[in-house]
């Protein structure tokens, strides 16, 4: 062979191997957090007992409808690593530009896993879990034969209507808002223009739901780390607390055991019952808090406080300079490449140090935002319980987090958390081209910031004078109101 050919021949079996490499690292990455993600759901789900024959197909439907489920979470984990992964890689490589060991690591590998958590994200969102809803409630069609096959079926019609009639909605919406005869052609394009459009959409649901979320979650973080750490002791007796909790707690044990147990009167003693686990916690959290040790009580929770506020306060002060920038600078608009320039220069000013605090912004606005959306009260019901959550429920909880998690790169771009530009699909978007767009959103995100963290640390402060000072014990004061006459 000549030397022309055995130079083609050594790069396609070095773009084979590449490839190959590629796709067991990918794997390799699925598979763990799949595994990981198994893990969690069954922690979570409501053991189902199928011991009899005839219940051999709901143990099936349950098995395939948990696999989906397992499937969209480890997507959802792979989206929050996205960013993370890529800015970590780019400081790896600036560090170790000619290291062996670290060639894996490259603007292939990473543009691939955008394309792949792109792809399983739509599929999961557009297919797998509205497959596993309708496959759990499906019993079949009435007079078929019943079975795995009949649910399937139903399942598969009922996902057909769906799916007309989301596309309908979008076929009418898209024909609104673009009137010029090319947008009206490119409708009939399923896969150009379609699952693109509707992606689209569901994505600027998630980052409209991360912008309410994330502030309420910013501001519910400090309560959720004040309950899981020790406090510190401020002017409070912990040994007469806990003797009175303890005195109650006697007495209502005293109550309860005490109490016949006729009919009319049970209602009375679930009510006893549940004081009794209320005050019982209250002495096991009492009992945990005296000991501690000084240095748990006195030097972490408020090491964990102020990096709370530090923290916060970054996320605040860096979307207000990237609002600036903004009005000043067009390249600081979130935008979309094709090609990761990896290894050629940081994507922060302060170099590695920047990447690495990047990286803790972008796991902390995640975590917030999972808080929040928990603690609204529109989504207080979907708050999973330890093993005792049914698979509907187990459900929507995956489809919510992956909503989330889907948006987070586009969240964190648009805001300026970091300067690594969107790859692939998620910079196909239209609206983030749109100036007002963006820069609405980057004052709306700071402005509801900042205010749920004054009305959290104002109310916050004065709860916790009163109870230092004992003024929770005052009586309150009792106001007389002159009830008008009925005469009158």
């Amino acid at each position: 062979m000549e030397p022309a050919e055995l130079d083609v021949l050594g790069l396609r079996e070095q773009l084979f191997h590449e490839r190959v490499r590629e796709c067991l690292i990918c794997t390799l990455l699925f598979a763990s957090l799949y595994i990981l993600c198994h893990f969690i759901i069954t922690r979570f789900k409501k053991h189902a007992d199928f011991t009899a024959v005839e219940d051999d197909e709901d143990a099936a439907v349950d098995r395939i409808a948990l696999s989906m489920c397992t499937f969209t979470l480890a997507v959802s984990l792979g989206a929050v690593l996205l960013l993370p992964f890529s800015i970590l890689t780019n400081e790896v490589l600036l560090l170790f530009p000619h290291n062996y060991y670290i060639q894996w690591l490259n603007g292939s590998l990473i543009h691939g896993l955008w394309n792949l958590v792109f792809l399983f994200s739509n599929l999961s969102l557009v297919f797998l879990m509205p497959f596993a809803y309708f496959f759990t409630e499906a019993e079949g069609f009435a007079g078929s034969k019943k079975g795995i096959l009949a649910r399937v079926y139903e399942t598969f019609v009922v996902l057909l209507l769906l799916t007309l009639l989301v596309l309908g909605m979008v076929w009418v919406a898209s024909a609104i808002v673009d009137e010029d005869a090319g947008s009206r052609e490119s409708l009939y394009d399923l896969w150009e223009y379609y699952l693109p459009y509707l992606y689209s959409c569901i994505s600027l649901f998630g980052v409209l739901l991360l912008l309410l979320c994330t502030p309420v979650g910013l501001s519910r973080m400090f309560t959720v780390t004040g309950k899981l750490l020790v406090k510190p002791r401020l002017l409070e007796d912990l040994d007469e607390q806990l003797n009175c909790t303890r005195f109650e707690e006697a007495a209502l044990s005293r109550k309860i055991s005490a109490s016949p147990t006729s009919c009319w009167l049970s209602l009375n003693a679930a009510l006893l019952r549940e004081r009794f686990l209320a005050i019982q916690s209250r002495r096991l959290a009492l009992e945990l808090r005296r000991g501690a040790s000084p240095w748990q009580r006195n030097l972490g929770y408020p090491l964990a406080m102020l990096c709370l506020l530090a923290l916060t306060g970054i996320a605040v002060l860096v979307v207000c300079f990237h609002t600036l920038e903004l009005l000043l600078d067009d390249a600081a608009m979130p935008r979309g490449i094709q090609d990761a320039p990896l290894g050629q220069a940081s994507f922060s000013i302060f170099g590695s140090f920047g990447a690495a605090l990047q990286v803790v912004l972008i796991f902390y606005l995640m975590v917030s935002s999972v808080v929040g959306f928990y603690s609204s009260p529109m989504f207080t019901r979907l708050l999973p319980a330890r093993q005792d959550t049914p698979m509907t429920k187990i459900i929507g909880n995956c489809v919510s987090l992956l909503v989330l998690s889907s948006a987070l790169p586009v969240f964190s771009r648009t805001l300026g958390i970091t300067r690594f530009d969107l790859l692939g699909d998620f910079g196909r978007f239209n609206w983030l081209g749109n100036f007002y767009i963006v820069f609405l959103y980057n004052m709306l995100f700071a402005t509801l910031t900042t205010l749920c963290l004054v009305k959290k640390f104002t109310w916050a402060v004065r709860a916790e004078l009163i109870r230092a000072f004992g003024l929770h014990k005052l009586p309150l004061p009792v106001t007389r109101t002159r009830q008008p006459s009925k005469l009158c």
